[in-house]
């Protein structure tokens, strides 16, 4: 295997990638977000500088992705907060769980995405939205949502999934366990098209699980749920902050 080989990899191990390069499509992702007001101290000591709070807004989400390039079929769970980069509005993301190696393994190398290994499922029982995360076979989060009550503009709600600012924490240490690459990642999806869009009342149950944590953005207050179906493009990022320069 020659340098230039090596180079033109995708992803290890190069005899077998994980995935191969980017950008990825996802077609018919399915999302359940529930909003909710949580602790403003749980949400700055999660935060990290100089990203700032945006109010105690915060989101869990489920997304079911049964069509994603390079990435296959699967669902994930996590949680978000809404944040300030230099006064711009963005979504932070804490936490992600799913049950597939490929995105699991690209989504921390690429963007640095938070994310590790867990059972979610999304599905529709009878008249309700519901979602499930399950960690060491332990239910840690349990979402439900009215089914389709309130529809929303789906070109307005494409405009805004597009127009948001995305940021993670991207970690990885190097040979002797010291930093080697800390860094804010951001991105914002491309070429949003939103087959459908609805908000409604929703419920958020969160167990506090110590390989989980979901449960240490406590939910306060209950704001709204929202469930979108949509095409997207993932794209590459950019770097924001380098935290060892």
């Amino acid at each position: 295997m020659t340098r230039d080989e090596i180079l033109k990899a995708s992803s290890m191990p190069l005899a077998s990638p994980s995935y191969p390069k980017g950008p990825y499509q996802f077609n018919n992702r399915e999302y359940m977000l529930v909003h909710y007001e949580s602790d403003p101290d749980a949400i700055r000591a999660m935060l990290p500088e100089p990203l700032e709070p945006d109010g105690n807004h915060v989101f869990y989400e489920w997304m079911k992705m049964p069509d994603s390039s390079g990435f296959g079929d699967y669902q994930e769970s996590g949680c978000a907060i809404a944040a300030k980069y230099n006064g711009v509005p963005c979504n932070f993301s804490v936490m992600m769980f799913l049950d597939d190696e490929a995105p699991t393994t690209g989504g921390r190398e690429i963007w640095g995405f938070p994310k590790k290994y867990g059972v979610p499922k999304l599905s529709v029982i009878h008249e309700t939205l519901t979602g499930s995360l399950y960690y060491d076979d332990e239910r840690v989060a349990l979402g439900t949502m009215v089914y389709k009550h309130e529809a929303l503009d789906c070109a307005e709600v494409a405009k805004g999934l597009g127009d948001k600012l995305n940021i993670n924490l991207k970690f990885i240490p190097d040979v002797d366990g010291k930093p080697k690459i800390a860094q804010l990642v951001g991105y914002h999806l491309q070429n949003v098209a939103v087959k459908f869009a609805f908000k409604g009342p929703a419920r958020l149950h969160l167990v506090p699980h110590v390989n989980c944590r979901v449960a240490d953005l406590p939910v306060r207050k209950i704001l709204y749920g929202q469930h979108l179906l949509a095409d997207l493009t993932l794209p590459f990022g950019t770097v924001l902050h380098d935290y060892l320069a």
